[in-house]
């Protein structure tokens, strides 16, 4: 066999194990994380009718899972920024474990301490997401990956809450619902987080390409932030605001389809968030086909506004008649999801690429999401006490006119603000 020949098999042999390894970490993360939805928002597929201290139930369950899961966030700062790759696959069993037993609690428990184990449920899972993301940083196809994870946290939004309808439909009750459907899950997770073990970390190319991702010091976060804070800022608030969007969504997805005159039955919720899952994958996929990091990060930005601008034809058309229930909230959640995603995906990844920064993507998410997660808790503490008993598809109309507007202006700063830093970066660097 000549050398060439001989050169082009092993070509295409790496290639199909490129292929391979990409395809058996996409399914390994996606399925992961699938199933630790299976432990957080079945509840919400649940009414709660009743009240507590003159507010309404399920308004304040939400709130309490909320508040762990925000608290996990500020926690996971640290943690997740400086986990070694080795713990993260106990530590992600070790963590829905603990939100199991949660919920084993939620069942029995009387009122008002049912709010406790919600609260203590949503604690450890807010970490759940840096731990499998460590596993696909900083390589060549990590926006595929990353996106293909954050597909599943559209998709198992509507399939577990679909489970959870379900669930209730076979008698089980209210409280012992979320249980139930937890352990369900148990035995792919196990699977899923096994395969996550066997993906070997990036390569040479893969570090020449992305820069190699290490754990980091205090002082490397602080001195981070502080070099870039006037585009993160812009970055963090265009996060915080889609946040509370987007969770309203979720959180609330059977009044919002009531409202708009749909039964909110469990194929509902599956086919709308199916339909955005793949219009988010096909467009936040796409970024790995750009090799330019600098031009990458500035396209997801770009997405991150055509997002905004999608929210904002939905609002406008669906009060005209011009747009169905299905369609409002599948064209809601694509303008909600595609900047939401695209953070996690593009923004980050390709920020810390561009600048050849010391750090990983998992301390600048959970900086976003800490703070995301914050102004929810927030919004939902506020409406409780402001107007509780307004009509909730209007209250989650004004928040996503507003929300889209801001959102829009604080990318728009953002962008204007690295264009010029790291052009003024990059001309220093050639001269």
């Amino acid at each position: 066999m000549q050398g060439s020949d001989r050169s082009s098999v092993k070509e295409r042999a790496a290639s199909r194990a490129a292929f391979s390894l990409a395809v058996w970490a996409a399914v390994a993360a996606f399925g992961t994380y699938f199933c630790m939805y299976a432990f957080r928002k079945p509840f919400t597929a649940a009414t709660f009718s009743g009240g507590l201290w003159g507010f309404d139930e399920k308004a304040v369950l939400v709130i309490a899972q909320v508040l762990g899961y925000m608290a996990s966030k500020f926690i996971g700062i640290r943690v997740i920024a400086e986990m070694p790759l080795q713990r993260r696959a106990i530590g992600i069993l070790l963590l829905v474990g603990i939100a199991e037993l949660a919920l084993v609690g939620f069942g029995p428990a009387p009122r008002p301490l049912h709010i406790l184990c919600l609260f203590l449920n949503g604690l450890p899972l807010g970490m759940v997401f840096g731990l499998v993301l460590g596993f696909l940083e900083g390589r060549r196809h990590t926006e595929a990956l990353t996106a293909g994870l954050c597909a599943s946290f559209i998709l198992a939004d509507g399939v577990t809450k679909g489970v959870g309808t379900w669930v209730l439909d076979q008698g089980i009750t209210e409280r012992w619902m979320p249980a139930l459907v937890g352990l369900l899950f148990v035995p792919p997770l196990l699977v899923f987080v096994w395969m996550l073990t066997r993906i070997p970390p990036p390569d040479l190319s893969d570090v020449a390409y992305r820069t190699e991702r290490q754990p980091m010091t205090r002082q490397e976060r602080r001195d981070l932030v502080f070099r870039y804070w006037p585009g993160l800022f812009g970055l963090v608030a265009a996060y915080l605001l889609i946040t509370v969007a987007r969770s309203i969504r979720a959180d609330f997805a059977p009044e919002l389809w009531r409202g708009l005159g749909l039964d909110a039955a469990p194929s509902t919720f599956a086919l709308s968030e199916t339909w955005v899952a793949l219009g988010v994958l096909a467009v936040n996929g796409l970024s790995i086909l750009i090799a330019s990091n600098r031009k990458a990060f500035f396209a997801s930005l770009a997405v991150g506004l055509a997002g905004a601008a999608l929210m904002i034809a939905a609002l406008t058309l669906q009060p005209e008649g011009r747009l169905g229930p299905f369609g409002f909230m599948v064209m809601v959640g694509l303008g909600l999801y595609l900047p939401y995603v695209v953070m996690h995906t593009t923004v980050f990844e390709r920020l810390i690429a561009m600048t050849r920064e010391r750090g990983n993507l998992g301390f600048l998410m959970y900086v976003a999401d800490s703070i995301g997660y914050l102004g929810y808790v927030a919004v939902l503490i506020g409406r409780q006490f402001a107007s509780p008993s307004e009509d909730f598809l209007g209250f989650f109309f004004t928040t996503c006119w507003l929300i889209s507007t801001l959102a829009a202006l604080s990318l728009v700063a953002s962008w204007i603000w690295f264009a010029r830093h790291t052009q003024r970066s990059l001309t220093e660097s050639l001269s």
